[in-house]
């Protein structure tokens, strides 16, 4: 791996995290080759996820002033995320330096209220969408979207997909093809209700029922923040 470019990847990593937003993708791009992969928050605390399981810092925000990669995933922490002066300012730092800026579901949320989506076309789970053209963002349906040096993967499981392609413009397609098979990823689903269109109407108001009892305020939050970035 010594003739492969060095490359740095930082995820934010932060309290009620989808996990698999994160660990999915950093499954994938720890195999870049050659790359210093690093799960950001304000301590090494352990930071409980989604799942009630807590993953392990390995930088602080400190520490970590710029990567080549930024990565940001998504979860009902984002509501929170968006309000910590902190988290954001490191967000805005990093992104504004970095090559790729980048985030998986909900997380394109965060990047919008750093101001790091306006003018781009953009990617989220898709019973947010609604919320990304309150940053200047122009929302689209893809499971991921690249565009320009952004790239941006729809609601968690689309994170290793996104991966994937992310990785396909760093190192190239065939070294991304042979990430791909050395984790037969080769999906099958048991069932064909991955996507509101496929679902159906009654199991997505299930689902939406149950997104506005977990961010009940997500609204007014990113209201909240859009104006602070000066979004009408």
């Amino acid at each position: 791996m010594a003739s492969i470019p060095p490359i740095s990847v930082a995820f934010l990593l932060f309290p009620n995290v989808t996990q698999l937003d994160l660990t999915g993708p950093a499954q994938v791009l720890s195999r870049l080759g050659n790359v210093q992969l690093d799960l950001v928050w304000r301590d090494r605390a352990p930071v409980t996820t989604d799942a009630g399981f807590a993953i392990v810092p390995t930088a602080t925000f400190a520490e970590v002033s710029r990567a080549d990669i930024l990565c940001v995933p998504g979860g009902m922490g984002v509501t929170e995320v968006i309000a910590d002066d902190e988290a954001m300012a490191w967000v805005r730092a990093v992104g504004a330096e970095a090559r790729w800026v980048t985030s998986v579901c909900t997380g394109s949320l965060i990047l919008g209220a750093a101001g790091l989506l306006k003018g781009y076309r953009a990617a989220t789970h898709w019973s947010w969408r609604y919320y990304l053209a309150m940053f200047g963002a122009e929302m689209a349906p893809e499971r991921v979207v690249v565009d320009r040096n952004r790239v941006t993967g729809g609601g968690v499981t689309a994170g290793i997909d996104f991966a994937l392609t992310l990785m396909a413009e760093v190192r190239g397609p065939e070294f991304a093809k042979a990430v791909q098979l050395s984790l037969e990823y080769d999906p099958a689903p048991p069932f064909d209700a991955g996507s509101p269109e496929k679902a159906g109407p009654e199991l997505v108001a299930t689902y939406q029922r149950r997104v506005a009892q977990l961010a009940p305020d997500r609204e007014e939050k990113f209201r909240a923040a859009a104006a602070r970035l000066g979004f009408s």
